[in-house]
C-alpha cells in the first residue's frame, strides 16, 4: 500500500511516497499543502525529518531505504548521481563516462528526467557540459536553488 506525507520547503511542496518500507517518489509541487503523513509511517516521517535537515543545510546524505522503478540504464545513472557529493556538480558527459558510456550523454539527460526520487538522488547536481543549468524535471528556477542551498552549506 502507498503512502505520502508532504512538508513546505524553501523550493515548494515536497511530495514523498513510500511502499513496502521504501521511498518510491520524492517530488514538487507548486501549490501550497498542509503539512501531513498519512498513516503515521515512521519511514515517511523519518524522510521528513531528513529532507528539512537538508533544507536547514544539517543534512549532506540520506540513508533512506529506496526503490526506483525504471531500465536498468536508469538505475545504473540514478545510482551513479547518489555518488555526486553535496555541493559538488558534473555534467551529463561526466556522467555518462563514469558509467562507462561516454556517448550516452543524452540518454543521461532522459534518466535524469524520468528520475522519481528527487533531491534523494540528486539529478539536480548534473549540468551541461559548458557548466549551464539545462534539463530539469522540477524546473530550472528550482534546480539553482537546490545548487545555491547546497553551494550555501558546503
Amino acid at each position: 500500500m502507498k503512502h505520502t506525507a508532504a512538508f513546505e520547503s524553501p523550493v515548494g511542496t515536497v511530495m514523498i511516497s513510500e511502499e513496502d518500507n521504501a521511498i518510491t517518489e520524492v517530488t514538487f509541487s507548486d501549490t501550497a499543502e498542509n503539512e501531513y503523513c498519512s498513516d503515521d509511517i515512521p519511514l515517511l516521517k523519518r524522510a521528513v525529518r531528513e529532507l528539512k535537515e537538508y533544507f536547514q543545510g544539517e543534512r549532506m546524505s540520506f540513508d533512506l531505504p529506496i526503490h526506483e522503478n525504471g531500465t536498468v540504464f536508469q538505475k545504473k545513472v540514478w545510482k551513479q548521481l547518489r555518488t555526486i557529493p553535496y555541493g559538488e556538480t558534473r555534467s551529463y558527459g561526466e556522467v555518462a563516462e563514469s558509467i562507462g558510456n561516454p556517448k550516452a550523454a543524452r540518454a543521461v539527460g532522459m534518466a535524469n528526467n524520468r528520475n522519481p526520487i528527487a533531491i534523494l538522488t540528486p539529478c539536480h547536481r548534473v549540468i551541461g557540459s559548458d557548466g549551464k543549468l539545462v534539463g530539469y524535471a522540477c524546473g530550472i528556477e528550482r534546480k539553482e536553488q537546490l545548487l545555491q542551498l547546497e553551494k550555501k552549506y558546503a
